[in-house]
């Protein structure tokens, strides 16, 4: 009989939690480089190429790929003769795992877990509880699967409950151009099909922790259903022309996952959840012989792209002197390159800023003329100005668009993915305009950043308002002061290029 020391176990989940934090699993990474060979749009290529550089740069500084360093989530497989030397529970084991890895001092994880969430959402700031998935099986081993899953992607998980008779492609690809680009493709898609509506979206999570292997299925063809609904669905995904973040491209997906399970005969559940582009997870065996090894990637097998800010292509920017005439005039897809100060705030802030203002009271800083990045940064460490600083979801601020347009003198802001209906009215509107930077290079991004401090809201942790001294930070400009937007643009011209779908359907 097998004994798992409590150490063992803790330790292997810390060191998990930290080895994928700076790691891309290396199959993703040859995925997403053969992607780049291959990809025709030059603003989805430049995407690729800036996500590929931040892999190389994180491997090396071992810092986080994302500044959304995800919730942890574990599956384990506990064999049925392995014993415990333990005295704390096995969730209590995991969330101390998640703990070390998330404070550890020579690379910080970002805490983003927050407790009471539909109440105070008051940050754990450990990263914990994990979420934890349980399976007894035979034998005298311990499997464990350690995975940090970034909001963005999870915020786009759906779920239907199909007719039996109807088409699980057809929903996918009218279901999938409904998730933006708040995802970061291009990424992988699990699909979980039958059960019951909770086994339905376990089978899509779990899914999303195989290898990226599809390149292997298309070259020796499909065995069963499921293979063959993974080829027909890669092919079509793709062709709607989605791209890499939205912007319109040929590769939206570089594999679709599917597990399936029986289900009632009146029922067809079906879930789909994307991995982002910045996949994390990490598969280990614990045996009683000590705690997991995990072996370093050979970056030598990474694809030799160094993305650098080209100001040749693009347009250098003063945030300091910048006026409202100058955002009006800049161009849907323009690249620019940030110079100067900006402010930061994202979801709690823009919260806290309306209550303020209907108050009647001042503000802790004066947004007239600034441009705001919606950002929840990572700390720093050692002669760091701040740690990893990507982009989070612009659309979740689209409900204070109006209101940051029209009352704090705000003329311009950035995030990543598009922005909706609401938003895109209030640039029309104050002639405004949104720019977006790409998801998944959050430490390429940092290394733009020269310095930060804390300006307001300092008891928000990582959502307070920062303001940035940036140089040549990259940005698309992705909504102008028209109200036109690539996100809508780009995808509809690739799909027609492809011309495998109308591009009705999306």
């Amino acid at each position: 009989m097998t004994t798992i020391k409590q150490e063992d176990f803790i330790q292997s989940i810390a060191d998990a939690f930290q080895y994928i934090s700076y790691y891309h699993p290396l199959d993703y990474i040859k995925a997403l480089g053969a992607a780049y060979e291959r990809e025709q749009s030059p603003a989805a290529r430049d995407a690729i190429a800036q996500i590929l550089t931040n892999s190389r740069l994180c491997a090396e500084g071992r810092r986080p790929i994302c500044q959304d360093t995800g919730i942890a989530v574990l599956f384990l497989k506990i064999g049925m003769d392995v014993r415990w030397d333990a005295t704390l529970s096995v969730q209590e084991m995991c969330d101390e795992g998640v703990r070390r890895a998330y404070n550890d001092p020579d690379n910080k994880l970002r805490a983003s877990v927050l407790l009471d969430p539909a109440g105070a959402r008051k940050n754990s700031r450990d990263n914990t509880p994990a979420v934890v998935h349980y399976e007894l099986v035979p034998g005298h081993h311990l499997e464990v699967i350690c995975a940090a899953k970034g909001g963005g992607s999870e915020n786009k998980s759906k779920f239907y409950a199909l007719n039996p008779s109807d088409s699980i492609v057809d929903w996918v690809l009218k279901t999938v151009p409904t998730m933006g680009a708040g995802w970061c493709p291009p990424g992988i898609l699990g699909i979980g099909i039958g059960g019951t509506p909770e086994k339905a979206m376990l089978l899509a999570k779990e899914s999303l922790m195989a290898p990226v292997d599809i390149h292997e299925l298309m070259a020796r063809g499909a065995s069963n259903r499921v293979e063959e609904l993974r080829l027909e669905l890669y092919d079509k995904v793709n062709a709607l022309g989605i791209g890499a973040q939205g912007l319109g491209g040929l590769t939206t997906v570089l594999d679709v996952k599917i597990l399936d399970y029986p289900t009632h005969a009146a029922s067809l559940p079906v879930a789909m959840i994307p991995n982002c582009a910045a996949t994390r997870h990490v598969h280990f065996h614990l045996d009683g012989s000590g705690p997991a090894v995990l072996t370093p990637p050979d970056l030598e097998q990474w694809p030799k792209v160094n993305w650098m800010p080209n100001t040749q292509t693009s347009t250098r920017v003063n945030l300091d002197t910048l006026t409202p005439a100058e955002v009006a005039a800049w161009k849907p897809g323009q690249t620019l390159l940030l110079n100067g100060r900006m402010l930061t705030g994202r979801d709690a802030a823009h919260q806290r800023i309306q209550d303020m203002l209907a108050r009647g009271e001042k503000l802790p800083v004066d947004f007239s003329n600034r441009v705001i990045y919606y950002v929840g940064p990572v700390d720093p460490v050692r002669d760091e100005a701040v740690g990893p600083a990507g982009p989070t979801t612009a659309t979740r601020m689209d409900k204070f668009t109006e209101m940051m347009l029209a009352q704090t003198g705000l003329i311009s802001m950035v995030g990543k993915a598009e922005r909706g209906p609401a938003a895109i009215a209030a640039i029309r509107k104050h002639r405004s305009a949104y720019l977006m930077a790409v998801g998944g290079a959050a430490y390429l991004v940092a290394k733009a950043i020269r310095t930060a401090k804390v300006v307001g809201f300092a008891d928000l942790g990582m959502e307070a308002i920062y303001e940035f001294e940036v140089k040549d930070m990259p940005v698309t400009v992705a909504v102008d002061s028209t109200g036109t937007s690539v996100h809508d643009t780009g995808p509809k011209e690739w799909q027609a290029r492809i011309g495998k779908i109308p591009v009705t359907l999306a």
